[in-house]
């Protein structure tokens, strides 16, 4: 079994307005491990060249935390545009691909951006998240996941999903939250974030609904306000029974090459090894946040 620490977490990504840079500035002094500059749904209409110009600017050069831009709506007609201007700045960490419905939508945008790099520079195409927004993408969701070396992740954008599907309880999205957890897993990519909380107000339910997604299968989540990083790092940090097991595993692995059983009778493969040592990832990440 694979001894190696699990690679760093990422819990928490914070949307900021790319019409707003003065935002944007406060959410890269936020703590969150990511911040997604919104071109799409945060941006009105008249505000859309500004918000590219404002975000092409800022991603001139690099900063401590990764920046993803989320573009607009690949059928529309500023996508393309803003991919091939973004690639090629050093800034830019990732990209967040909205109301992916199909897997072709990915590898056209990974052409928009290998043609976008500049020419003898070493941008190529960057990490692709797609968003499935819609029933036809949940259907799609392992085919997308699949659908191109770049993609790194993948996510729901509820708000648009529950709108598609008419849904009015979070009971109706169960079916499509663990098939995307499923898809996530199949295709080779870490557990998806959850979406946004839409209320910023209501930590109690927000910590709450990031128990339920951990149950699920979720990992981390987006966020639209600074407020709710800390409820979400809590939510989803490892308690200290947790700890304790992860670590009984990991040392009794470290000591054996296959399966085994522990003296309480789990039983400990690799995969329950690997379960164990993204726990402890998380909790050496919370005890650094908090030392």
């Amino acid at each position: 079994m694979n001894g190696d620490p699990a690679p760093p977490v990422r819990l928490t990504w914070l949307y900021a307005p790319g019409d707003r840079p003065d935002v944007v500035l406060k959410a890269l002094a936020s703590g969150a491990d990511v911040v997604v500059i919104d071109l799409e749904d945060a941006v009105a209409p008249d505000r859309k060249r500004y918000a590219l110009d404002a975000t092409a600017e800022l991603l001139g050069h690099r900063h401590p935390v990764p920046v993803h831009v989320r573009v607009n709506a690949l059928d529309g007609p500023l996508a393309e545009r803003e991919v091939r201007r973004l690639v090629p700045l050093p800034g830019l960490g990732g990209l967040r691909l909205p109301k992916v419905h199909r897997p072709g939508d990915v590898p056209r945008v990974a052409a928009w951006a290998a043609t976008g790099a500049a020419p003898g520079s070493a941008a190529g195409v960057p990490p692709l998240y797609p968003l499935l927004e819609s029933a036809l993408g949940v259907e799609h969701a392992h085919t997308i996941a699949a659908a191109h070396p770049a993609v790194a992740g993948i996510a729901l954008g509820e708000a648009d999903l529950r709108a598609d599907l008419g849904v009015t309880d979070a009971a109706g999205l169960a079916w499509p939250r663990g098939r995307t957890v499923v898809a996530a897993r199949a295709a080779g990519l870490p557990p998806p974030p959850q979406s946004v909380h839409p209320d910023v107000r209501d930590t109690a339910g927000l910590a709450r609904s990031c128990a339920a997604g951990r149950a699920l299968g979720f990992l981390g989540r987006a966020a639209i306000h600074p407020r709710q990083l800390p409820v979400i790092e809590e939510a989803l940090s490892p308690t200290a029974a947790e700890i304790e097991a992860a670590e009984q595993i990991v040392e009794a692995a470290a000591t054996d090459t296959g399966a085994l059983a522990l003296p309480d009778g789990r039983l400990v493969d690799p995969a329950v090894g690997a379960a164990a040592r993204r726990t402890l990832s998380l909790a050496r990440r919370r005890a650094t946040a908090t030392g």
